[in-house]
């Protein structure tokens, strides 16, 4: 075992320190498209509640649209995007999977504020803020990823 690591407070006493882990740009992006898919499930659990949404969806109305086969499978190819972008961040080359991040995490922040123009309740405008902070965070990292030179490790 390792000696433990403390640091002084203010009246120079030793407390512990908190270890400092270096997590590669690889889980950041994993971890922050598990987060978006989290949110984008939860506002829509969230959106049964709201008085009519269930009349409407036992009408075959999602918002102003016809739930019908089309509906169904563009919804279901727009949410695998962020499944699949959580095995891209962890599984493809590190030029590439920056590209993708960037990308997809630019096109997903134009879709949660076109959706959320037409909506004006105060849950709905919530988890889109959340989810572009989240979208944010993606680019961030993605676009910051640290290069490595082609003698060096390969992409963090």
């Amino acid at each position: 075992m390792g000696e433990k690591k403390s640091v002084k407070d203010r009246d120079g006493k030793a407390r512990p320190a908190f270890e400092e882990l270096k997590i590669s740009a690889r889980v950041k992006l994993a971890g922050l498209w598990g987060a978006v898919m989290f949110m984008y499930i939860y506002v829509d659990i969230i959106s049964f509640f709201k008085p009519g949404t269930i009349t409407d969806i036992l009408a075959g109305k999602a918002w102003i649209y016809d739930i019908d086969q089309t509906w169904l499978l563009l919804s279901l190819m727009l949410m695998t995007l962020p499944v699949i972008m959580v095995c891209v961040s962890l599984l493809v080359p590190a030029k590439m999977n920056r590209y993708a991040n960037i990308g997809l995490g630019a096109f997903h922040l134009m879709i949660a504020f076109g959706f959320a123009a037409g909506e004006i309740n105060a849950y709905y405008v919530f988890g889109t803020v959340v989810e572009a902070i989240i979208l944010v965070m993606i680019i961030w990292t993605a676009w910051k990823w640290p290069l490595v030179a082609r003698n060096g490790a390969a992409g963090n």
